[in-house]
């Protein structure tokens, strides 16, 4: 690391014309200077430099090594100007992974809207409804529901949003009145991946003040599960049985699907941005981070 350093302030000599000019432009003393230079050719074994008290001249070997210092400086110029500009300006590629849902109601959108202002941002987005490994698939930014249990990845609570036990099925109407009456459990339950074979859930009056009222339990086996939100909201529509959509998904669903407990809801589920970076993010994951987070926000604002 010293002969690169050497090899720079070498370049500097020649280019100024004098030790005392090279001094003054990276602001060193002439004595340091002039010790990297001294050093530089005890190390190399020839001399470099022919001096006098009002002149320099590069020896024959000093002239092609100075061609060699003056490439390595203007290297390390453009290396830290690109670095610079990544911090000023967001670029370059960013893996953005999300739940299907996610992605297309709150990814998709806020990523849209930074592409026109930032056009060296490149976006590669990831839509999964499994957990993909963030240093394994080189994940910039995962966008997930619940809290991860991985402590070497950072992780930050951007918002929150409910599920909604929906049907498409008139037979609820009477159930959606009447939540007494329902029998939920005689009708086929369509289940995430995620959401495993055996199906509880615990609905609270939506009236309930300081987690003080009526609850509500329901448990079921999974009729049929398929590995996306997709396929599962296709079978609701369809008419296949009852399942889980979040709130922020079913207003923008038409014709709309029905809440079959529209008077009792379920936890809120919180959501999380998790990322690989442990101190400072790099500005093209802030600025996706902060749209997303906005995104959400708004969504929620006017679900």
């Amino acid at each position: 690391m010293n002969q690169l350093r050497h090899m720079s302030v070498f370049a500097h000599i020649v280019e100024t014309g004098s030790i005392t000019a090279a001094a003054e432009s990276l602001q060193l003393s002439k004595s340091v200077v002039s010790q990297h230079l001294k050093a530089l050719e005890l190390a190399l074994g020839v001399t470099l430099l022919k001096r006098t008290t009002r002149r320099q001249s590069l020896t024959a070997a000093g002239k092609d090594f100075f061609e060699h210092c003056q490439a390595l400086n203007s290297i390390a110029d453009k290396a830290w100007l690109q670095a610079k500009e990544v911090l000023e300006v967001p670029q370059g590629d960013i893996r953005i992974t999300a739940p299907n849902a996610l992605m297309d109601t709150l990814i998709a959108p806020a990523i849209s809207v930074l592409m026109p202002q930032y056009p060296l941002l490149k976006p590669q987005l990831i839509s999964s409804d499994q957990q993909l490994d963030l240093i394994g698939e080189n994940i910039d930014l995962a966008i997930r529901v619940g809290q991860s249990t991985d402590s070497a990845i950072k992780q930050r609570r951007i918002g929150e949003f409910r599920d909604v036990l929906c049907s498409r099925q008139p037979s609820f109407k009477k159930a959606a009145t009447q939540p007494e009456h329902a029998d939920l459990t005689n009708m086929a339950y369509i289940a995430n991946a995620w959401q495993g074979q055996h199906i509880t859930h615990t609905f609270k009056e939506k009236t309930a003040k300081d987690n003080v009222g009526n609850e509500m339990h329901f448990q079921t086996q999974a009729r049929c599960r398929a590995n996306s939100f997709y396929t599962c909201l296709t079978l609701i529509q369809s008419g296949a049985g009852i399942g889980l959509v979040p709130d922020f998904k079913l207003a923008t669903i038409e014709p709309p699907l029905l809440n079959v407990l529209p008077d009792y809801q379920l936890p809120a589920n919180p959501v999380y941005a998790l990322y690989p970076y442990d101190k400072q993010l790099p500005l093209s994951l802030t600025v996706c981070l902060e749209a997303i987070e906005q995104q959400l926000m708004k969504t929620v604002k006017h679900r």
